[in-house]
């Protein structure tokens, strides 16, 4: 048992189903699993964030899903055309601090955790359901991530002079 998951658990206690409820007990949880987050990782995260416009927190890599919800983000993310020039993913299982930090990060509970130019949408429910709607199709091409078409790689024939 970790130093943090001792001196967690002597303030509240130990954890139940209904820890995360708002009780008198319990109000301070929240600002303890705060204190996770080092600056150095919050600007780690920041960072990464920034670093593409499409940023995948996942679990392994794209050619080596760790899990099936990561696959699935993998196979949406595909399926929607993102362009891989604009695409960046990081893999939580090579640091503990950054599978942890994340989360908090995000206030999100689960990975894979998917960001578009910088902003939070979701982990691979949320991708599935707007996959599933049109909504993700929408968001990508609002933030022009999307890769090109054949016909808009081709470059225009210019006349030549005679």
């Amino acid at each position: 048992m970790s130093l943090f998951t001792r001196s967690l658990l002597r303030t509240v206690g130990r954890p139940t189903a209904t820890a995360f409820a708002p009780t008198s007990r319990t109000a301070a949880l929240p600002s303890l699993f705060a204190r996770y987050l080092s600056d150095s990782t919050r600007a780690a995260i920041d960072k990464a964030v920034a670093s593409s416009p499409v940023v995948l927190f996942m679990k392994g890599t794209p050619e080596f899903p760790q899990c099936g919800f990561s696959r699935a983000s993998i196979q949406v993310l595909g399926l929607q055309g993102v362009d891989p020039k604009k695409f960046t993913a990081f893999n939580v299982l090579e640091d503990e601090e950054l599978r942890q930090g994340i989360k908090e990060y995000s206030s999100w509970p689960t990975i894979p955790q998917l960001y578009v130019n910088k902003e939070f949408v979701g982990g691979c429910d949320i991708l599935m359901s707007m996959h599933g709607s049109g909504e993700l199709a929408d968001l990508f091409e609002k933030a022009e991530v999307l890769a090109p078409t054949e016909e808009e790689s081709k470059e225009p024939v210019k006349p030549t002079d005679a």
